[in-house]
């Protein structure tokens, strides 16, 4: 009888065991599930570089309605205008809730105003421009930043009018287009959280079909 009862509190120990390691494996989803939308450094350098970016597309497309001759330049100019003002509000949402500025750091190789890189705005380029007006601080994007327009040629584009204007806001903006999908197959390739590369591929596949609609229709002006 003796054997008996230790052979079934044996076993039951066993069974408890087996019970507790069962309920550790079940947990292990619960932690995969709270890093799915974490961050990680790609993601904070994506939404930093893209606020910017987008804000001086948006400058870009602000001058559109009173210079523009052809009314698809006009038309675009809204479209962009439309897309990626909230995309400032989510990315800058993002950054706060990460406790990140919304700015790119301002020791990562920022171009002043009397730079001499053609891509490189300056802080009085964002500043005197209206670039502070979307909802986050005015500051120099990363002289890496792609696509972004310098000073000079920002200054061009808004002395220009009619014909001359639809063919440099779509030379501009094709470039500066090239330079966010470059960005953002950084982010899908690098990034962690979920909806910045979902972002990332929406701008990618967004701006991809908008650089052959002004490809195109440059051809035809």
């Amino acid at each position: 009888m003796r054997r008996l009862i230790l052979l079934i509190s044996a076993l039951f120990a066993a069974v408890t065991v087996s019970a507790c390691g069962s309920g550790g494996s079940s947990a292990m989803p619960t932690t995969a599930t709270t890093t799915k939308d974490g961050h990680n450094a790609a993601d904070i350098a994506f939404a930093q570089k893209m606020i910017p970016h987008h804000r001086q597309a948006i400058e870009m497309a602000e001058l559109a309605p009173s210079r523009a001759q052809n009314p698809q330049v006009r038309s675009l100019a809204q479209r962009i205008r439309a897309a990626q003002a909230p995309q400032i509000a989510t990315m800058a949402g993002w950054l706060t809730g990460w406790g990140q500025p919304t700015a790119p750091p301002a020791d990562a190789g920022v171009v002043s105003s009397h730079g001499s890189d053609d891509h490189g705005m300056g802080d009085g380029g964002m500043a005197d421009h209206g670039m502070a007006d979307h909802g986050t601080e005015t500051v120099a994007p990363h002289a890496s930043m792609e696509g972004m327009m310098s000073s000079a040629g920002m200054t061009a584009l808004r002395d220009a009018t009619g014909s001359a204007f639809d063919e440099m806001f779509l030379a501009m903006m094709i470039e500066h287009h090239q330079g966010a999908v470059t960005m953002a197959k950084t982010e899908i390739r690098d990034g962690l959280h979920t909806s910045a590369k979902q972002l990332a591929e929406n701008i990618r596949r967004t701006q991809t079909a908008e650089i052959s609609s002004m490809q195109d229709l440059l051809t035809k002006i």
